[in-house]
């Protein structure tokens, strides 16, 4: 914590003096430094606090460099509550590892070392892959033939995605970003044998992956395919890092096909993002602003919430997911605060300090550190190999901290609800 608490002050002196991109890297050396801490001493390269890390603090070096016309100077209260949110999370990550996970030792993971016992679980695995697949493929058939359109289809229309969901049946549709991870745990041990089923779950996850890309959503694509990395790392030791070079090489070219398919040229982008140099890039203007101006809209926030919201920010998935939404629609009309209409992402504690301020971003964050030390320590001795797609869906969440509410969504805990059954059905078997 000295180290981060040095290169903040360093950071807030140089963004006083005008020296934008030191402020910005020195941050970005703080992220890499935490994480690099919890890697030497887990050997994990999915830790959930050198995750939080890296990517809460890095994005924030990222937008304190101040690429963009629309970015501005944060107040102090902005800066105080992202500080708060790092020194809470990492303080009771640490406290509950202390207290919890005294006395423990690293088991063996699920990999090669206990190679024989994923056998059992392949049936039921392979029934879970089945099901999950089909149900999404016929609430996205609905969805389409009551819409009347496949937003991959649809030209000229660049937010055709947004509209693309009828309220409820949406949650089961998205839920094929699951499959891809059940699919990682039953080919660690699949019978070879058993090629009908090893086909059919091989097409299934094939199927799961096109809904995204029929979407049009690089956001669930990239959820999909995020997530059976990390569990792929979660239950192997060793990472051969040409596989992961391969999986970026077709993740690129996805992303670009997609956003072509929304519409999204470079003019439009270009348009929206109004960089300080003109001359940049896209394809690096478009991620620094999807994990740049996050921040700045937490700032926005910060500057014009005239009253807490007392909870029911986050209680949204239950209004969400309940229909009480549609009965007290009061429920659920509350102002979000953002600086530019077509950027709407916001950070992982919006909303926590949109309900209690201050003391909501600490509480939020301590309460997420706690959670995220009894995974790391779980993750070494899951008997239920479902348990492995718990700890990847929060490392996708840690790693993409900057860029929204996630406990706040309610598909984040309708996705936990389907593992949760998922888990509980193989546990039964």
């Amino acid at each position: 914590m000295i180290i981060y608490l040095t290169g903040y002050i360093l950071c807030l002196i140089f963004t006083r003096l005008g020296w934008l991109l030191p402020s910005g890297l020195v941050l970005i050396f703080v992220g890499l430094f935490l994480y690099w801490k919890d890697y030497r001493t887990s050997r994990n390269l999915i830790h959930l606090r050198g995750l939080f890390c890296l990517f809460f603090v890095g994005g924030q070096g990222l937008s304190c460099m101040k690429l963009s016309l629309l970015q501005r100077q944060w107040s102090q209260r902005t800066w105080l509550c992202f500080f708060l949110a790092v020194v809470s999370f990492y303080l009771a990550f640490g406290l509950a590892d202390r207290v919890l996970g005294a006395g423990k030792k690293p088991g063996q993971r699920l990999g090669r070392e206990r190679r024989g016992q994923g056998r059992k679980f392949q049936g039921t695995l392979f029934n879970a892959i089945l099901a999950v697949t089909l149900a999404s493929l016929g609430a996205f058939l609905v969805e389409a033939l009551a819409l009347g359109y496949v937003p991959f289809f649809l030209k000229g229309v660049p937010h055709a995605y947004s509209y693309f969901h009828i309220s409820g049946l949406h949650y089961i549709t998205v839920s094929c970003v699951l499959v891809p991870s059940l699919y990682i745990l039953y080919a660690q041990d699949k019978d070879e044998r058993q090629k009908g089923k090893n086909v059919l779950a091989l097409l299934a996850t094939g199927i799961s992956l096109a809904i995204p890309v029929l979407c049009v959503s690089r956001f669930q694509l990239i959820l999909a395919v995020g997530m059976a990395v990390f569990t792929w790392i979660s239950i192997n030791k060793k990472i051969r890092f040409a596989y992961v070079a391969a999986l970026v090489c077709v993740m690129i070219p996805a992303y670009l096909i997609l956003s072509i398919a929304r519409s999204h040229d470079v003019a439009y982008l270009n348009s929206i993002f109004q960089m300080k140099e003109a001359s940049t890039p896209i394809f690096i203007t478009q991620p620094y602003m999807y994990i740049a101006h996050n921040y700045d809209n937490f700032d926005c926030l910060v500057a014009e919430l005239s009253e807490h919201s007392l909870g029911m920010r986050m209680l949204f998935p239950l209004w969400a997911l309940t229909g009480l939404k549609f009965l007290f629609p009061s429920l659920v009309n509350y102002t979000i605060y953002i600086n530019k209409t077509e950027l709407t992402t916001l950070t992982l504690i919006y909303d926590a300090y949109y309900d209690f301020g201050m003391l909501g971003v600490i509480l939020f964050c301590a309460l997420l550190g706690v959670i995220c030390s009894i995974l790391v320590q779980r993750l070494s001795g899951w008997k239920n190999p479902v348990g492995y797609v718990f700890y990847a869906q929060m490392a996708m969440y840690m790693m993409l901290s900057f860029f929204t509410t996630w406990f706040s969504n309610p598909a984040t805990w309708f996705y936990l609800a389907v593992t949760g059954m998922v888990y509980l059905y193989v546990e039964y078997r």
